[in-house]
This record gives structure tokens, C-alpha cells and sequence, in this order.
């Protein structure tokens, strides 16, 4: 069999390149693993029942923003419901509601007792002016380097907007705090706990710009996916198949040989010959899989070990008393403790309409960050907090059944490498920047994912699998 482009991981990064490809003409082969697509962000079954693999908010479905586009681009069959509110975050004496609007989680800020409310206002402000400047960059793959002349042009006339993020580079997210005069407890929590989930860094550590954007989206089109985001995993399989695509599901590459004009590439199923290889896998996996020489990946696998590994909590709870819809909640057991290791938890719990547990139940995703590599009595230790941290900040979440899952299981229901959840998390420093300049790992061969693309979101590995595939074939419409 012969391709253009074989593309390897069915995660939002490989699905996005692979959709764009096919939709440009190439052959395409997608090659996944697992026997579902979505990788960390998917929809696995055990048991009958029907989880979300980690717990997910998922972002850019607003009006004219990227994930409608393609809805609207690619006859996407998928059903999205607005989230409002977005999530609650619950810490020790604090209920905090989170609004899609931004004016409306301000003021809500801004009401709670001591809240200095000039100051919290100057802080969003200075944050909206922030995302602005990186947002559209980010979002519009044909803004990113390497740069043609409309790219050129549009940098220009938009530089006013750009002025802002000068003064962010190098800089804490949290600095923003102390410059604009909001270092208020309850701000302060809500930003430490929202970059954990978007940057996977704390705020203090956290580069500013990266940071302030991310949680941008908390007010630009944060929705629920019916039937889990692997309804949407599916519904892009099902367009790269209408484009010619060949997706092959249950199918583990083997190993990457390099030949004359491109790759040779062993799977489960034979050989694939490809001018070239999309690999939406960690740069270790990759490394293990290829023998090349690369600095750059060696680079990368460092950096990745920098980061962390999910614990997981899966639970059937009772549904009575439980809003219908699908609902998120930031659960915080001590404030003034890391937001790691089961004192913070995200929970996403699931619609009442999904039918994904028996009749008068839900099932709910929980997942907390833990250093790797670790053992299995650290990771029992923290599925211990995790169960406190729900029993006391969520009590009507009110368990019948609990599955567990470890970074160990992680790797294996996923196939990242140790475990490993989030990519590279985004600290301070300019180093940074340089993920926003695409170059491949060897000749032919490019990395998409999280691990070479600003921002952990699924949104952000889509953009920037969009992104590989304009650098590959220009006739990939943005």
C-alpha cells in the first residue's frame, strides 16, 4: 500500500492533520492503536458503562470559531450544548460559578466580600487584551510561522494588538496579579486552578501570555459534546473516510524505516510506503519507533518528562438531585496546598440524556495530576485524597460504583508513553515561542500533538494538526 502521508495516533492533533490532507487530495492512511479515536481525549467503554478517558472541557464551538467551522465545513454529525455555567469551582469557603460570559464571572468576583473591585476589573481587562493579541495567532494556523506575504501584511496592520504581549514575555501568569492589584484569595485560587487544567503549570510558573489566553476560553465557547468528545473523535474519522481517507483503527505501527523518498511503515496489518510520516504520538513513543538521530527529539522527550501523570477516578453515581445536564466541577480540598495530587480534582459528569450507566445513574470522570515517574503506593495515596476531595467539596456526587486508573493504565488505554497527560507544560520562558516555529524531527517527519504545539486543550493539538497539514500541502484550506 502506498500514501502521501501516513498519519500515526487517532488523537485530535492526528485526526485534524489526516482530515486536512484528505480534504486536500492526498492518499492519507491513519493508523491508530487503540480501537477508538480520540486518544487522551476519547470515550472508552468497560462494563457497559461509558466514561470520558480524562475529565474534559471542550472549547471552540462559539460562533464562527474553529470546531463549528469544521461542524459547518465538514457536515460534522455531532450535537453540542452550551455549557453555562462553564464549571464550579468549590474550595474551603468558597463556591465559585464560573459564567461563559467574562462580564458576568467578573462581576460575580467582583461581589464576593473584601473583593478589591477596581482592581479585578483592571485584571481582566489586562488578560482580554492579552488573549486578543495571541488568541487569533494561535487559532488561524496561516498566522503561524513560517510566514508568506498575507500573513506579513495581516501581522502589520494588526500590531497595535500585539503591543500587549510585550510586556508578558518571560513572565508568571500570577505577575499579572500583583500589577494590576488584584491578589485576591478567591482570583488567585481560580486562576492557580484553571492553569493547572490548560497550561498544566501553576500560575506562579506559568508563561503569562500562553496562560491568559488559555483561560480565555472559558469565556469563548466552552460546550458539551453528546455522546462524550469521542463523538466528535468519530464524527472526524467518519469525514477523513468521506475524503478518501483510510482509517485503520486496532492497528499499532511497529516501526519506521526510512527509504529513498519518504518511509517505510511496519504495522500490525504490513507495510505502508509514505513520502512522509505525521506522528501524533510523545516524542518518546516516536523515538522508539524510528531510528533517526534527532537533537530536537531528544529535546522534546526531555521537556515531556517535566510534566505530569493523571490519577483517575471513574464513578457511577446516583442521578437523583443532579442537574440534567452535563456539568464540571474544580473540586479544591486546601487552598494554600499544591493543586496536584488529589487536593485539586476536575470532575466532568455526564448528560442524563447519554444513557452511559444503568437507569437512575450517571457516570463521572476524575482526574487529578501526579509527578512521574511514581509507584503504586503513591498513586493509592492520592486516589485517597481524590475520594476526600469529592466526599467533602461535592456530596451529592453520591458513588455506587468506582473504577480506578493509574498512570500505568493510562498508558496502556492510551498509549503514551509512562503515562505521561498534557505534553509540555507551559513555564516561563522565552523557549517557549520556539514551538511556534514548525520544523519536522527529521526529513518527512513531523510531530503534532501537545508536546510541539502551545496550549494542552484539545482545541490547541486540533489547530495545531491543521497547522502540519498547510505546511505539508498548500492546497490545505485554513
Amino acid at each position: 500500500m502506498d500514501a502521501d502521508t501516513l498519519v500515526i495516533g487517532a488523537g485530535f492533533g492526528g485526526l485534524s492533520a489526516a482530515l486536512h490532507l484528505a480534504d486536500a487530495g492526498q492518499r492519507v492512511v491513519l493508523c491508530e492503536a487503540l480501537n477508538y479515536p480520540g486518544g487522551c481525549a476519547s470515550t472508552f467503554r468497560r462494563d457497559g458503562l461509558q466514561f470520558e478517558a480524562g475529565a474534559t472541557l471542550f472549547f471552540g464551538f462559539g460562533e464562527g470559531q474553529l470546531m463549528h467551522r469544521w461542524v459547518q465545513r465538514f457536515g460534522l454529525d455531532v450535537q453540542a450544548d452550551r455549557l453555562a455555567p462553564v464549571l464550579t469551582l468549590r474550595a474551603p469557603g468558597l463556591e465559585l460559578v464560573v459564567d461563559p460570559e467574562r462580564d458576568a464571572f467578573v462581576e460575580r468576583l467582583a461581589a464576593l466580600p473584601g473583593a478589591p473591585q477596581a482592581a479585578i476589573r483592571r485584571f481582566f481587562h489586562a488578560q482580554a487584551r492579552l488573549a486578543a493579541g495571541l488568541h487569533p495567532v494561535l487559532e488561524q494556523p496561516d498566522l503561524l510561522p513560517p510566514w508568506g506575504p498575507a500573513a506579513l501584511l495581516s501581522h502589520a496592520v494588526h500590531l497595535p494588538r500585539y503591543l500587549p504581549l510585550a510586556g508578558a514575555l518571560g513572565r508568571p501568569a500570577a505577575a499579572l496579579l500583583a500589577r494590576t492589584g488584584a491578589d485576591f484569595e478567591p482570583l488567585r485560587l481560580w486562576l492557580d486552578a484553571a492553569c493547572q487544567i490548560t497550561v498544566q503549570a501553576a500560575a506562579s510558573e506559568a508563561e503569562a501570555p500562553f496562560a491568559l489566553s488559555a483561560v480565555d476560553m472559558f469565556f469563548k465557547g466552552a460546550y458539551h459534546v453528546r455522546g462524550g468528545i469521542g463523538a466528535l473523535a468519530t464524527a472526524l474519522v467518519r469525514a477523513i473516510r468521506a475524503r478518501g481517507g483510510d482509517v485503520q483503527l486496532a492497528t499499532r505501527v511497529r516501526r519506521l524505516e526510512r527509504r529513498a523518498g519518504g518511509w517505510a511503515v511496519h504495522t500490525r496489518r504490513g507495510v505502508v510506503t509514505a513520502e512522509r510520516v505525521v506522528a501524533n504520538v510523545l516524542p518518546q513513543d516516536l523515538a522508539g519507533l524510528a531510528d533517526v538521530r534527532s537533537p530536537r527529539l531528544d529535546a522534546l522527550g526531555r521537556r515531556v518528562r517535566g510534566g505530569w501523570g493523571a490519577a483517575m477516578l471513574y464513578l457511577v453515581v446516583a442521578d437523583e438531585g443532579l442537574p440534567r445536564h452535563a456539568f464540571h466541577l474544580q473540586l479544591v480540598g486546601e487552598s494554600r496546598r499544591p493543586l496536584i495530587e488529589g487536593n485539586l480534582v476536575l470532575c466532568s459528569v455526564s448528560d442524563a440524556r447519554e444513557e452511559r450507566s444503568p437507569p437512575g445513574t450517571r457516570t463521572v470522570t476524575v482526574s487529578t495530576h501526579v509527578p512521574l515517574p511514581t509507584d503504586a503506593a503513591a498513586v493509592e495515596a492520592v486516589q485517597a485524597r481524590m475520594r476526600r476531595t469529592v466526599a467533602e467539596r461535592a456530596p451529592e456526587l453520591r458513588v455506587v460504583r468506582e473504577l480506578t486508573a493509574s498512570p500505568r493504565t493510562f498508558q496502556r488505554f492510551t498509549r503514551r508513553h509512562g503515562g505521561y497527560v498534557g505534553g509540555v507544560p507551559r513555564r516561563t520562558g522565552l523557549g517557549q515561542y520556539l514551538d511556534l516555529l514548525h520544523r519536522p524531527v527529521a526529513p518527512g517527519l513531523y510531530l503534532v500533538g501537545d508536546t510541539v504545539f502551545p496550549g494542552q486543550s484539545t482545541l490547541a493539538t486540533a489547530v495545531g494538526g491543521q497547522r502540519v497539514a498547510r505546511t505539508l500541502d498548500a492546497r490545505v484550506v485554513a
